[in-house]
């Protein structure tokens, strides 16, 4: 079962076991698309948007990632304040975010905020390559608290 290279008519491959979810088919066209939406379970016409970076780390003592996916690392810029890096670029900074963090113990809420202008004023950190997040303790006169365990998902 080798793959055939035709200077005329393309590439000819054996069929792929259909224990990988293909069946021989041709994977021509948005063949692909419609795979993914079954393989998903995906019902209707509204489109699925992918996941672009994940991340799951420690927000207290040394930050450090436990699992994540296209990010690269994490900058401790003090108390309750993240620098998450992007592995590879978004391709604009027009994404969304889901952020969560754990309140440490002698906290009852943590509440997130997704840029540094919220602190000081300053310029919103919202880039393709980065993305500067912030928790606050709302019961403490809005000072800033660390999070033991803080998950962020960036979706375009």
């Amino acid at each position: 079962m080798a793959i055939t290279l035709n200077g005329t008519t393309g590439i000819t491959t054996p069929d792929i076991d259909s224990t990988a979810g293909f069946d021989g088919e041709d994977l021509t066209g948005d063949v692909a698309a419609a795979r993914i939406t079954g393989a998903l379970n995906a019902t209707g016409s509204a489109p699925i948007y992918a996941c672009r970076a994940w991340v799951n780390f420690n927000g207290t003592g040394t930050v450090a990632i436990r699992a994540s996916g296209n990010v690269s690392s994490i900058t401790d810029n003090g108390t309750g304040d993240y620098t998450v890096n992007f592995s590879t670029a978004m391709p604009d900074a027009n994404y969304a975010t889901t952020l969560v963090g754990t309140a440490p113990v002698n906290v009852q809420h943590v509440m997130p905020a997704i840029c540094d202008a919220i602190i000081s004023g300053g310029a919103l950190t919202y880039t393709t390559t980065q993305l500067r997040v912030v928790f606050f303790n709302p019961t403490a006169s809005s000072s800033k608290s660390d999070p033991q365990v803080v998950c962020l998902s960036v979706f375009r």
